[in-house]
């Protein structure tokens, strides 16, 4: 009987150990097969989010404003709202729209807005809806690619809301405003 019981549990043991080969053999194909499908990303996290707002707002703080700030994720969905006291309610959604047209752009939007009224061909962007040519609007790069975007507003000029944009840089974790 012990015999009978070492014996199978023996087969048991060495038909697992088989199955976790075949799997992982099976996982490893598959994951070299994907590789022609898939686009590995990087994805900002809320805590970099959060990271990124309070950076900014160290700079609008130091320019004496208090602003709306909009971090999206590389695909454009919201991260992080946030609105100082006294800030109009306007300038949340106007956050959100630079931002949006920063990440979808993969351009700092005075740059676009400037670029938009000196070019007939880019002209008619200022006419898409969910874009907003003004001041404020920043991408925030990785390793080269955008993974998201931070948009400010309310802070008194769009030359203040670009510059609180791109003082939104976590360097020590290569997450930067600046495609370096």
């Amino acid at each position: 009987m012990k015999l009978t019981l070492t014996i199978l549990i023996l087969l048991m043991s060495v038909s697992l150990k088989a199955q976790i080969v075949d799997n992982q053999t099976v996982n490893d194909h598959h994951r070299e097969q994907s590789k022609q499908y898939l686009i590995p990303q990087h994805q900002l996290s809320f805590h970099a989010a959060e990271g990124l707002a309070a950076r900014a707002r160290v700079c609008a703080n130091q320019l004496g404003r208090s602003v709306s700030i909009a971090i999206l994720d590389g695909s454009g969905q919201i991260i992080l709202i946030s609105r100082q006291d006294g800030v109009g309610p306007h300038n949340t959604e106007a956050a959100r729209r630079k931002a949006y047209t920063s990440v979808s752009t993969k351009t700092p939007t005075l740059s676009l807005s400037r670029n938009a009224k000196s070019n007939p061909d880019t002209e008619n962007l200022a006419h898409l809806p969910e874009l907003l040519l003004l001041g404020g609007g920043s991408p925030i790069w990785f390793e080269g690619k955008v993974i998201g975007a931070i948009g400010v507003a309310g802070g008194g000029s769009p030359e203040n809301d670009d510059l609180i944009a791109k003082s939104a840089n976590i360097e020590e974790a290569g997450i930067t405003t600046q495609n370096n």
